[in-house]
């Protein structure tokens, strides 16, 4: 599967890093000192998940992407 899967990228003060978060996979998330560094490991992050829920027989969605305008 291809993982197309939104990623939310924002500062968060309290944790003094970037996190990232994958909205369409409940849970998933991952931090980082820099934006890439956030973006890196939430991609390590989204394969766990998706095989943490196959290895359960949970259903993995299929990315939904982005509306090009509403």
């Amino acid at each position: 599967m291809e993982k197309k899967y939104e990623i939310i990228i924002f500062w968060s003060s309290e944790d003094d890093s970037f996190v990232a978060e994958v909205p369409e996979l409940p849970g998933c998330m991952a931090d980082g000192k820099t934006y890439q560094e956030a973006l890196s490991n939430v991609g390590q992050i989204i394969d766990e998940w998706i095989e943490t829920a196959t290895r359960l027989g949970r259903p993995i969605p299929q990315p939904k992407g982005r509306l090009a305008y509403a």
